[in-house]
């Protein structure tokens, strides 16, 4: 079986830079899965379509392309458009913990996630990897931190993209999302005792990074 490395976690924990740098140092591509349910929140929005509307997602979702371009920063194209900064902004992290939640759409990106993963390996981030989509991997890993760390580094995010927000809005926002994530009927973010936890917290992404490597290669 080709490496399958899971990395679950809540937003702002910081999956995806180290899901980026495990990847690069295993020698495997980095599947990011929270930027495809970024993608068909932002063309639900760009359509006029409901974010509850689950027979509307569907159908979008099957008719939707997402691709990723490897690289130092790799890149999400959505039907060919590059929208890897555009998928980014609060408003479509909002719109992706409602999309996610439509059980229909999810079953559509985990069968495109499974077939990328088996392909070529990869690591993987999101709320559900370890649990739905590769539950058989061996290398789950569950990232946390405190909420008021985690808005932090998303205000930080979203003042290098132009785009800042008050501390409070982005805190609530956050917490927020943790209740739709975790509170939903399909594929709840969760974890098991088949889960190493770190708390990325008061730690260094090297750190975090240094750890799950180490794992990964002494396992």
């Amino acid at each position: 079986m080709a490496l399958i490395v899971a990395i679950d976690g809540p937003a702002g924990v910081g999956k995806s830079t180290v899901s980026r740098r495990v990847a690069r140092e295993l020698g495997v591509p980095m599947i990011d899965t929270g930027a495809m349910y970024r993608a068909i929140g932002l063309a639900a929005i760009r359509r006029g379509i409901g974010l509850h509307d689950a027979a509307a997602l569907e159908s979008l979702a099957n008719e939707t392309r997402i691709d990723f371009i490897p690289g130092e920063e790799p890149r999400v194209l959505l039907d060919g458009e590059d929208v890897t900064e555009r998928i980014r902004t609060q408003e479509i992290s909002m719109a992706a913990s409602h999309v996610s939640a439509v059980p229909a759409v999810r079953r559509v990106m985990v069968r495109l996630q499974q077939e990328l993963g088996r392909r070529n390996g990869g690591v993987l981030e999101g709320r559900d990897i370890g649990t739905k989509v590769f539950p058989e991997t061996p290398h789950k890993f569950f990232l946390t931190a405190r909420p008021e760390v985690r808005a932090m580094r998303r205000l930080h995010d979203l003042e290098l993209r132009g785009t800042p927000e008050p501390f409070e809005k982005v805190l609530a926002e956050t917490v927020q999302r943790d209740e739709q994530d975790s509170t939903r009927a399909d594929s709840p973010l969760t974890y098991d005792e088949s889960y190493r936890l770190i708390d990325t917290s008061d730690v260094t992404i090297d750190e975090v990074v240094r750890r799950i490597v180490e794992a990964v290669r002494g396992s």
